[in-house]
């Protein structure tokens, strides 16, 4: 898998038992992170002008970028700036009642009556949220919430003269080296210290821009799709993992126990793309404050005219999606997917002589 070289490509990072600490010691210690049981290695910290930088991101592999000044004119913000000027719109704001932010699509809730999720998404202002987080982080308690919106015209004129201030120059150039589709949006994240997006993975490429605080992001390479178990493309929680990093399940992932992270600690001012199709789980550093992050999701670029075999990881996750959404529309209901696969394999595909 070409994801080797995402190690290879930097030669700091490595040593033997040097924690990513002391590879990159800027504001945050060990201590914050939360442990896992799997390994990780760290994603190389690159400048954007090192052609290795460039390399990665053509093999689509993930890379830190240290100084593309990306989102230069917003690493200024803080609450009190945006509660400023970011204007009277309303925002999506999630609660949890733990630390884990499990994404669910709520057009696929009717199919699955009996899904509860974990979190509920409600609309507010932004001066509502931050009284609300500042409540909960007087609580003390395990309820959290987590500010997730699309920037749109409803941000003041301040916000707006800092966005159109952001290294477009540079990102457009990146977006046309690749013949990547259109910008599709700018998610703004806002986050409580611990907070937990689980691992996903997005249809999308994504520079995902750290503006305040730090997030640790653990990402796995498309062809680790058996370790992590998402869960069928009907239900809500599609392109999440079934897996409690937390409390892993064993006996129902036994992959899990095979599974190979790649990882880095992201502050104010890096940029870290993350590939499409790339599994990723990110946290607020525990006690580290409030985070502020900004996303640039891009349609990835059009299926080539001639392709090329054997096909790549990604190409095969994509496949494996058409037809559980194929054999959904052919059935009339998606919950004869599963039955019918499984009369499909059991006893025909499973004798590993034949596949």
């Amino acid at each position: 898998m070409a994801a080797a070289t995402v190690a290879e490509a930097d030669g700091a990072a490595g040593g033997a038992g040097v924690g990513l600490a002391e590879i990159h010691n800027q504001g945050w210690d060990e201590s914050q992170l939360r442990q896992y049981p799997f390994p990780t290695k760290p994603i190389p910290r690159l400048s954007h002008a090192d052609p290795r930088a460039q390399m990665l991101i053509n093999n689509e592999e993930p890379v830190v970028l240290t100084d593309t000044n990306l989102v230069y004119p917003a690493l200024k913000w803080d609450i009190a700036y945006l509660q400023e000027n970011i204007g009277n719109g309303d925002f999506s704001v999630y609660t949890a009642e733990s630390h884990k932010f499990l994404y669910y699509d709520e057009k696929k809730m009717s199919i699955f009556e009996n899904f509860v999720p974990k979190s509920r998404r409600m609309e507010m202002k932004f001066s509502e949220f931050v009284d609300k987080m500042h409540e909960m982080e007087s609580l003390g308690g395990q309820e959290r919430v987590y500010l997730q919106q699309t920037l749109n015209d409803t941000v003041g004129k301040k916000i707006v003269v800092d966005f159109l201030g952001f290294n477009w120059n540079w990102i457009n150039k990146q977006q046309a080296k690749r013949n990547w589709g259109q910008l599709t949006s700018n998610l703004l994240l806002i986050g409580m210290e611990g907070n937990v997006t689980p691992a996903h993975y997005d249809e999308q490429q994504n520079f995902f821009a750290q503006i305040k605080g730090h997030k640790r992001c653990i990402l796995f390479s498309p062809d680790q799709f058996e370790c992590l178990y998402p869960y069928p493309v009907h239900h809500p929680c599609d392109r999440q993992s079934q897996v409690d990093f937390d409390n892993p399940d064993y006996e129902k992932f036994p992959n899990f126990k095979n599974v190979v992270g790649y990882e880095a600690v992201v502050g104010p001012g890096d940029v870290l793309y993350i590939p499409m199709y790339w599994w990723h789980h990110i946290e607020s550093l525990l006690n580290g404050g409030v985070t502020i992050t900004v996303n640039f999701w891009y349609k990835g670029a059009p299926t080539p005219k001639r392709i090329e075999y054997p096909l790549r990881a990604h190409q095969k996750v994509a496949i494996m999606r058409n037809i559980e959404k194929m054999l959904g529309e052919a059935l009339g209901n998606p919950h004869e997917v599963g039955p019918l696969l499984k009369t499909m394999i059991q006893g025909r595909y499973e004798d590993p002589h034949h596949s």
